[in-house]
């Protein structure tokens, strides 16, 4: 009877905990859906054709498109020839953002996308493998009347990928080819309140420089920024979680050290994972609304890289100490097969990134993939970071597969055991397959999550209430992820009473020896963890 009413109330408190955690990850989504506007926001501009009359002895270099300084336009290119303007003459001029806007540093990022609108001309067609340049520049300032200041200047090319649906005759000259979008620029930061962007197209028959790219109608760009509403949300949510994961890291690295052994690998992988949720938690884009830090894209890709490899870490060392029959267990060198392909994926990556966003750091203009050595380089780190991670997914199978196929080995002999010794040994196995059973659940939701708003238009409309399904998508994983990551370290902190080895071993008939085997990582002699202290209770009537 007494036995019954421990097990009921363990079952209440585990119930509890885990009731906790998932009203938290129901606000993390709810959070992202009903408070939060959509992630991003895209605006499309148009270019006005500039003419650049006064070239070198003009006053000043930046030609407007609006405004009381702006420069004098063309409407296209029919008008240039009949006014005998040279091409190289023209400036496409687009101002970010549009009349009566201003940007803000809550808007974080600005990535830039390029359209170019390009007719069908019979004695002027875009040749195969043709490359535009583009000779390119962006200036700045923060109020509307004082000198434009010169941010970044390049000349850039961009392979046109076109095609035209129509027989390329006479007939249909005037049509338009239908050509993908163009990377065009990346900014880290949004420092300053207006931005001008100066676009000409060299012509330079003799280098073939702009030869065989169709007749230019006009250049179209859309420029897309996070919303100021979701940095806010985005930045109020890392602020609270920060202290939260921080404190329960910092509770749980003592209860490890009040013990009289040495932390086992389990322990202190759990809580490297612990150190690189509160790397990625720390909030220092508050610092990115007073300062120009153009790095802060390059810092959060280098952040998410080491708390992933980390993760990825854990479930293989999580695996491997729950091998009961292993025999190289606590020592990280016992994984280098499995941790080996997690490193080497994770250095592609960092060399990748560093291959496009480090470059952009001095030119917002550049993009690795605009060259053919760039291409096939960013390919090779992203084929290798792949096959790494295929190794991995098996590796991860296999040793989930001998985990279990271990555990029905020792389920065949539970009936035999006495029951306080049976219930010790299902509380184990009940904590591996609980873990995993979680992990699944939150990898399937990420994945999920991710699908969902990829297919959907961003928002569902609930009756009187918007449900922004993408801003729920970031607010609710990131919460997720925090909270698997609260739910590790809570669960498997070693309990502050100790338990000596009577009183674990002796009392429940268990051998010593194998108890030790089974349990080396997590109920060491010394005392055991809180999810094993709940669960255990019922052993002990």
């Amino acid at each position: 009877m007494a036995g019954a009413i421990i097990e009921n109330m363990s079952t209440k408190k585990l119930c509890i905990v885990g009731g906790i955690l998932l009203i938290f990850q129901v606000i993390a989504f709810l959070v992202g859906g009903l408070i939060a506007p959509s992630p991003t926001t895209a605006v499309p501009y148009v270019s006005v054709k500039c003419v650049d009359v006064w070239k070198n002895h003009h006053k000043t270099k930046w030609l407007m498109p609006w405004g009381p300084n702006q420069c004098e336009k063309i409407r296209d290119l029919d008008e240039a020839m009949s006014r005998q303007i040279e091409a190289n003459d023209i400036v496409f001029a687009v101002h970010i953002p549009l009349p009566t806007k201003e940007m803000s540093p809550w808007f974080q990022f600005i990535l830039v996308i390029l359209q170019l609108d390009i007719a069908f001309k019979k004695n002027n067609e875009i040749k195969d493998n043709a490359e535009v340049t583009l000779d390119v520049s962006l200036a700045y300032r923060d109020d509307l009347f004082s000198e434009w200041k010169e941010m970044a200047h390049a000349i850039e090319t961009r392979k046109l990928k076109c095609s035209f649906a129509s027989p390329k005759t006479i007939e249909h000259e005037g049509r338009h080819y239908d050509c993908d979008v163009l990377p065009f620029m990346e900014i880290g930061t949004v420092a300053h309140k207006f931005y001008l962007i100066n676009i000409r197209l060299p012509v330079n028959e003799r280098k073939l420089i702009n030869v065989g790219i169709g007749e230019i109608k006009d250049v179209r760009l859309v420029g897309i920024h996070q919303n100021g509403g979701f940095t806010k949300v985005w930045f109020a949510m890392k602020t609270f979680l920060t202290p939260s994961i921080f404190i329960i890291m910092v509770w749980y690295w003592r209860r490890i050290t009040m013990m009289t052994r040495a932390p086992v690998l389990l322990e202190k992988v759990i809580f490297a994972l612990g150190i690189s949720m509160t790397f990625i938690n720390i909030p220092v884009e508050w610092f990115s609304i007073g300062f120009d830090w153009t790095w802060m894209l390059l810092f959060g890709d280098i952040r998410q890289g080491i708390f992933y490899a980390m993760l990825l870490s854990f479930w293989i060392i999580f695996c491997g100490e729950h091998m009961m029959d292993q025999n190289e267990r606590n020592h990280l060198s016992g994984y280098w097969k499995q941790v080996g392909p997690i490193a080497v994926g994770a250095f592609c990556l960092f060399i990748f990134d560093m291959c496009e966003r480090g470059v952009q750091l001095k030119n917002p203009f550049y993009s690795i993939w605009t060259t053919d050595v760039g291409t096939e380089l960013a390919m090779a780190f992203i084929i290798v970071a792949g096959i790494c991670l295929c190794l991995y997914f098996l590796f991860l199978c296999f040793m989930v597969f001998q985990v279990f196929r271990n555990i029905s080995g020792k389920q065949s002999s539970l009936p035999a055991m006495t029951k306080a010794r049976r219930l010790h040994y299902e509380g184990l196995i009940f904590r591996f397959k609980f873990l995993m059973l979680i992990t699944l659940a939150c990898a399937a939701m990420t994945i999920i999550f991710f699908i969902v708003s990829q297919v959907t238009e961003g928002h569902w409309k609930w009756g009187d209430f918007t449900v922004q399904v993408n801003s729920a998508f970031f607010t609710g994983i990131y919460g997720m992820w925090n909270l698997y990551v609260f739910a590790l370290m809570f669960l498997y902190a070693p309990s502050h009473k100790n338990y000596g080895e009577d009183q674990s071993n002796g009392d429940l008939g268990v051998n010593s020896g194998e108890e030790l085997q089974l349990t080396t990582t997590i109920t060491h002699v010394d005392g055991p963890t809180e999810v094993y202290k709940l669960a255990r209770k019922e052993a002990q009537e």
